[in-house]
């Protein structure tokens, strides 16, 4: 271990665990109040819908480049010292944003905000995982996940109307700012003693967990298809005629996994992942069909509530079996395995999503969607076994 964790207890809500979670809101409200405007903003610019795909896949081809330094990192340094530095490149990132008035500008500070990403989210996944107990592991990332989903469905409702008041630029500014403040969360929290046990060492073992692999296909199977609300959710809804109040989406997704995301941990922990995750993903792809078909408000809304029982549940739910399977000296490598098959996702996805926008239309773009949400499904039916042994297996660790 590269740090002393702190102990086991038999509640998940102890007080490192509660600090990272506060951390992981802060920072995550911040970025998403400058994503959900991000496209928008590259749109206003005259950019078409393939070159819009090609900024969000910058961001996550500078997060992939560096999740091969990030998980080694993780298993060899403070993580308290990364996190730092991540979260101030972040702010750096939002800032240029705000002076940037040309698309190669802001694929610059893109490539930056990607880079720092790539340690925050595997940074804060493995702290919080060396605090859960065994028996309520999955419950655990499911509350760390819940702070994250909430903040980032909080966010791009602030971000818009920060937007329709003080503008674009004035609105990255603030989310700048936030992050830096963020960074003051950090400074007081208490991590456990930093004890280095192992060299930092660029290898495939150190920044694959192959125990990770197959779990993370599945990750990179949801962000593929899950990256296009990010990228284009506020851009169609404007064009179908509700792009003033389309941050209720988010809003209202926020607002159910206050329930939903507790409920979902608790039946994970109790039943198992695969009589979670299949029917979530089936929610998954009702939300897309209904967003496909959506004119009007309320229908965005129904879709929001039932992705939040979809989309919300399958992350976190095969997030923990990334990190049960494997030995808690190498939930860095596992982490960054995660992030990386994420960060993948969103790299093809975004820009595929576009091309079929280009020559089909948004509706056939939602539809289209779905039918990687189809081969998850098949996907986990293939490997229910092997999920019950590691579950079977951490249980009894």
């Amino acid at each position: 271990m590269v740090k002393k964790v702190a102990a086991r207890e038999g509640s998940i809500w102890n007080p490192t665990f509660l600090s990272i979670c506060l951390i992981n809101a802060f920072m995550n409200l911040s970025k998403q109040m400058s994503n959900s405007i991000l496209s928008k903003y590259i749109d206003s610019l005259g950019a078409t819908a393939t070159v819009v795909g090609l900024v969000s896949s910058t961001f996550a081809l500078a997060a992939l480049i560096f999740k091969f330094f990030s998980g080694p990192a993780l298993d060899s340094f403070n993580r308290k010292r990364i996190i730092i530095g991540a979260m101030l490149a972040l702010g750096i990132s939002f800032s240029g944003y705000s002076i940037s008035t040309t698309v190669p500008m802001i694929i610059v500070f893109r490539f930056l905000q990607g880079a720092a990403q790539a340690f925050t989210a595997t940074c804060l996944l493995t702290m919080a995982s060396d605090t859960l107990p065994a028996e309520k592991f999955s419950t655990g990332v499911g509350m760390f996940a819940l702070f994250e989903t909430v903040a980032q469905a909080i966010g791009p409702t602030v971000g818009l109307g920060l937007m329709g008041i003080v503008g674009f630029s004035k609105t990255f500014l603030i989310s700048a700012l936030l992050m830096f403040a963020s960074v003051l969360v950090v400074v007081f929290y208490k991590q456990p003693g930093f004890v280095k046990t192992k060299k930092f060492k660029i290898s495939l073992g150190s920044i694959f967990a192959k125990e990770s692999m197959q779990y993370a296909t599945l990750l990179f199977i949801f962000n593929f298809a899950f990256c296009v609300v990010s990228t284009y959710l506020v851009i169609y809804a404007a064009q179908r005629g509700v792009e003033n109040n389309i941050g209720f989406y988010f809003t209202l997704y926020a607002c159910t996994m206050l329930f939903s995301r507790p409920l979902i941990g608790k039946l994970t922990d109790k039943y198992g992942a695969c009589k979670v995750l299949i029917p979530a993903l089936y929610c998954f792809i009702l939300s897309y069909m209904i967003i496909s078909v959506s004119n009007t408000l309320p229908m965005f809304l129904l879709a929001s509530f039932i992705s939040s029982f979809g989309t919300g549940a399958c992350q976190p739910a095969v997030q923990a079996l990334c990190m049960k399977c494997v030995p808690a000296d190498r939930r860095g490598a596992a982490s960054s395995t995660c992030y990386i098959a994420n960060d993948l996702g969103t790299l093809i996805g975004a820009p595929v999503a576009g091309l079929i926008v280009e020559q089909w239309g948004y509706t056939v773009m939602w539809r289209a969607m779905t039918v990687p949400i189809f081969l998850a499904i098949a996907l986990v039916i293939c490997i229910r076994k092997d999920i019950k042994r590691v579950e079977d297996a951490f249980i009894a660790k």
